[in-house]
């Protein structure tokens, strides 16, 4: 047997501006959905558009209150070929959650508290 990564799933309670962050952060375009038949979900899958792994937002329509994250000890990691430009792009957007400049990484949190890791290309 060989086991592949395929997609990691991250709930959302407003799919548009998940989507838009998603983009607007990450470069990350919709690659398909899926609607449940009775309206009470919505799958959206995000691409890079150089890998397989997906990026799965699940929109449900009876989510009446923000998720509760627990310690948000998860989180999705991604690598970039330029670090200071991504670092100066994400500042603007104002989602820069943590700095660790001696590891030289950094975090940026989607619209619901998400954790995102950026790393350096190696």
């Amino acid at each position: 047997m060989n086991f592949k990564f395929n997609h990691n799933n991250l709930n959302v309670r407003d799919l548009e501006k998940s989507i838009q962050f998603y983009k607007d952060a990450l470069g990350l375009t919709v690659v398909r959905e899926k609607d449940a038949a009775d309206g009470s979900f919505k799958l959206v899958y995000l691409g890079d558009g150089s890998s397989v792994h997906q990026l799965e937002l699940t929109w449900l329509r009876d989510m009446d209150r923000p998720y509760d994250l627990g310690d948000n000890e998860i989180h999705l990691a991604f690598t970039v070929d330029d670090m200071d430009a991504a670092l100066a792009h994400h500042k603007e957007m104002n989602c820069v959650c943590f700095e660790n400049e001696s590891m030289g990484i950094y975090f940026i949190e989607d619209p619901d508290g998400y954790w995102l890791e950026i790393v350096p290309e190696k």
